[in-house]
Order: structure tokens, then C-alpha cells, then sequence
């Protein structure tokens, strides 16, 4: 499939210097974009007979690189700070609220439903019900779609989603056969059986085994398979590091411009209260191209420079019926509408969930790539958004591989990622859905747009794409 894309899509139209032109011209098109969907008249989505469900509140701890400030917490600590701060921002009391959802990818033992141990630590009533989801980079997408279900069920009037990442402190397991020993070691009734396992025991069986970002069925991190996407979509290196550079250099404009509402500040136990993110540096293209591939060596085109890096922190958010939140004084931030996953083959496809997502999602909703106002996709890697943009502008993807008569089309970018993205905020894998849904509803209220929508990729060739309209003003 890779050779079939690469000389099939290689030429689809994306100039290797557009992210050039748009970083330093997107954000001064908000006061344009306001004016344009001022003068729009686009009928709302509200269906008869279907409750409206709505967002009442986003927050998120500032996302941190790893190794950092948080490093000596446990994950549950950043959930509960999340929680916290949604607390305080919202006013809702505890008991509220009729059920909370965490998402998250690499779990503590310690703490395996750490939604339930964050929302006690918080100070939640313990007669609310918390259950943790996990689907690799969209599990925080997964808490916020389950969300929606129970209270379009009838089930919950409010429930609060979230998301958390600790990749400061992962489980490291010893070999199998260390393992295996130690088990046996447990169950051992006499000093001869002990000795005699502890015996057994050579040099070999005390080596670790070490997480890795890797897919079980491949085998392929997904930082080799990011490289093989750029190659066979013909995404050069220089649009890459383009791309990261316009990341960071609109995140840096929205931090300094106060338009990241939704980062709390939080007070690190025997440390500094943090209040910003700390991953975001832009550089110059010139310092990008000094550094050398990270995963396909020595010719691959994916860098730690334009891949996101691993990333500590946890979002929240406030879900409930409209119905119910105005009755609570609530005015809400934007209507949650409708939603699709997908899945794809896992080897040559990991990271096009947006490409199938995108058009699902608007097929359902009765709307077209021109209805956008906002976009908000999830930046695993440049190399990854790239070709993502690629794939939705070709006919014959489109056509060969989704089944469709012709492109969804690429996502215009004075709409897209205006105040930065994964690769330069920071990428919690399981916080990361709550801050895209929360930012498109942020940026909505800001420019004047009715729809936003939000897509991600994540491991096992899944995806997610949601459509959230703006709540009137």
C-alpha cells in the first residue's frame, strides 16, 4: 500500500511553505473570522425529541514535559487537581453530580480506576459513581462520548469526563521468567523450595521490560509508522518542521495572548504553583534542521522536534443536559452534537483516523467542510497531519480505500489549530480529547463561528471525530 500512495498521492496540492505563511498571519485572522461567521446564517442542530447535551465547563492542568515539575506525583494527583479546579471554576456542588469518567492510557496499579480514587481525593460525594475508559490517545474522547450516551439515555443530568497522563513514573515489569520466580517464591512452603527458586534465578532474568509507544499487533512504534505515513504521502521534511514551527509559534502567541482559559493554575506539593505549559519553544527552521531523525535512521524525516513529546498532565470537564444547567444558573459554553469512531488497518493506516473520521462525522450531522468554522485535530506528529491533510484532498484515496465518490477536502488553515496543537501544548495521551473539545468551544465564543469540529488519530488505527456547536451568545 505504501508504494500505491506514495505515487498516487505524492502530488496532492499542499505547499511546502504554507505553514510558514500562516504562522505569522493565523491568529490576526480572528477579528476576519468574526466578522465572516457574524454574517453566516446556519440552521442550528437541535433535533425534536433528541435532549441537548451541553458544555458547561472545561479546565485542565497546564501540560507539562515529563521529568519535570510533576514528576513526584502519582497520577491520580494531577486527576484530582483537574477536578479540583473544575470544582472551583464551576461552583457545582459535589453531590451534583451523578457520575464521573476518566480516561487513561498507561495505568498505575496502584490506582487502576483512577477516576473513582481522584473524584474521593477531590472531595466528591463517595455515593458518585466513577468508572476509568482507556482507547489509547482519544480515552479522554471515549469518557466525554460516554458521557454524552448516559445523559441522552436519560441515565445522568450531569456527568464530568477527564482525562490524565503520568509518563514521569510508568510501570517498569521485570523479565516473565523474573516474574514467574517471584510468584513461585510467594507460594513456596519450605526453605529448600525457596532456595531452590532463588537458585534458579540468573543474570538474564533480572532485565526489565521497558514500555514503548508500540503497537502489540505490529510490533512498530509509532513514531517508525509516522515515518513510513510521511514517505508514502510524499510529506517532505521541510513541511514537517514547518508545521512544528508554526505549532509552537501560535501556542506561544494564544499563551502570551491569554487565550488558554482553560489551564488552572496548580499548587505542586513542596514545589511551585505551576500556571503555564512548559513545552512550548519555538524555534527556527534553521535549528530544526539540525536534528537528526529520531526513528527511521539515517533517512527518515520524523524528529523529536516535530513529533509531540511525552507529556504529564489531566483535563476535566463539566457535561450536563441543557435543561439542567440552565435550571442551575449555568450559561453553557457549546452544544455537544454528533459523534463517530472509527478503525482502520493498524500497519499502513495508524494514524489517518482523521481522514475517516472527518467526513463520517459530517455525513451525520447534514453538514460540509465549508459549515466549519473551527477546527481542532489532534498533532501526534507533523509528519502525521500532513499526510492526514493529503489524504482528505485526494480524490483517489477517497475513492480506493473510504469508499466514497470524492474528497471530503482539506480543512482551510486560518480555520485550523489556531492556538497551537499536541506538538507544541503537550500531549497527555489520556487529557489530550477534553482539551481539543474544550479549546474549539473557546475558540467559537472567540471568532464568532457556529461549528467546530475536533478529530484525532490514536494507536491501533483507531479515531474520533466530533462536531460541537457553539451555544448563542
Amino acid at each position: 500500500m505504501a508504494s500505491m500512495l506514495l505515487n498516487s498521492v505524492r502530488n496532492c496540492p499542499v505547499s511546502p511553505t504554507w505553514a510558514a505563511q500562516f504562522a505569522t498571519r493565523s491568529l490576526s485572522t480572528t477579528a476576519q473570522l468574526h466578522v465572516q461567521a457574524q454574517t453566516k446564517s446556519k440552521k442550528t442542530l437541535a433535533r425534536p425529541g433528541v435532549k441537548n447535551v451541553v458544555l458547561v465547563e472545561g479546565v485542565r492542568t497546564p501540560f507539562l514535559l515529563s521529568g519535570t515539575t510533576y514528576n513526584d506525583l502519582m497520577p491520580h494527583d494531577l486527576a484530582r487537581a483537574s477536578l479540583q479546579g473544575l470544582l472551583n471554576k464551576t461552583g457545582i456542588p459535589r453531590d451534583a453530580v451523578d457520575y464521573i469518567i476518566y480516561g487513561t492510557v498507561i495505568q498505575e496499579v496502584k490506582t487502576s480506576n483512577v477516576a473513582r480514587e481522584a473524584a474521593l481525593g477531590a472531595g466528591f460525594s463517595d455515593k458518585i459513581p466513577a468508572h476509568t475508559v482507556t482507547m489509547a490517545c482519544i480515552s479522554s474522547n471515549q469518557a466525554m462520548t460516554s458521557a454524552v450516551g448516559l445523559i441522552a439515555a436519560g441515565q445522568c443530568d450531569a456527568v464530568v469526563a477527564g482525562g490524565v497522563e503520568f509518563m514521569s513514573d510508568v510501570p517498569i515489569r521485570h523479565s516473565r521468567k523474573m516474574r514467574k520466580t517471584m510468584l513461585s517464591l510467594n507460594k513456596a512452603k519450605t526453605v529448600g523450595q525457596r532456595l531452590s527458586l532463588i537458585g534458579s534465578i540468573r543474570l538474564a532474568h533480572l532485565s526489565p521490560e521497558l514500555p514503548a509507544v508500540a503497537e502489540f499487533s505490529t510490533a512498530e512504534t509509532m513514531g517508525h509508522s509516522a515515518d513510513r505515513l510521511a514517505a508514502a504521502f510524499g510529506v517532505s521534511r521541510l513541511e514537517q518542521d514547518e508545521f512544528a514551527l508554526r505549532s509552537h509559534t501560535l501556542a506561544k502567541k494564544a499563551q502570551e495572548g491569554g487565550l488558554l482559559q482553560d489551564v488552572i493554575s496548580f499548587k505542586v506539593p513542596g514545589r511551585d504553583i505551576v500556571s503555564q505549559d512548559n513545552g512550548i519553544r519555538p524555534s527556527s527552521m534553521e535549528q530544526l534542521a539540525k536534528l537528526k531523525p529520531a526513528f527511521v535512521k539515517p533517512h527518515g524525516t520524523v524528529t523529536a522536534a516535530n513529533s509531540s513529546f511525552l507529556t504529564d498532565g489531566a483535563s476535566a470537564v463539566l457535561i450536563m443536559s441543557e435543561e439542567k444547567a440552565l435550571a442551575m444558573g449555568y450559561k453553557p459554553k457549546a452544544y455537544l452534537r454528533d459523534f463517530v469512531y472509527v478503525s482502520q488497518d493498524p500497519k499502513d493506516q495508524l494514524l489517518l483516523g482523521p481522514t475517516y473520521g472527518t467526513p463520517k462525522v459530517l455525513e451525520r450531522a447534514g453538514l460540509t467542510m465549508n459549515d466549519i468554522d473551527v477546527f481542532e485535530f489532534h498533532e501526534a506528529f507533523a509528519g502525521q497531519i500532513m499526510a492526514n491533510l493529503k489524504a482528505m484532498d485526494s480524490d483517489w484515496f477517497a475513492q480506493t480505500y473510504m469508499g466514497k465518490k470524492s474528497k471530503v477536502g482539506t480543512p482551510p488553515l486560518d480555520k485550523f489549530n489556531l492556538w497551537g496543537g499536541s506538538l507544541s501544548l503537550g500531549h497527555p495521551f489520556g487529557a489530550t480529547g477534553c482539551r481539543l473539545v474544550t479549546t474549539v468551544a473557546h475558540r467559537l465564543q472567540k471568532e464568532g463561528g457556529q461549528y467546530g469540529l475536533v478529530a484525532a488519530c490514536a494507536a491501533g488505527g483507531q479515531g474520533h471525530a466530533m462536531v460541537i456547536e457553539a451555544y448563542p451568545q
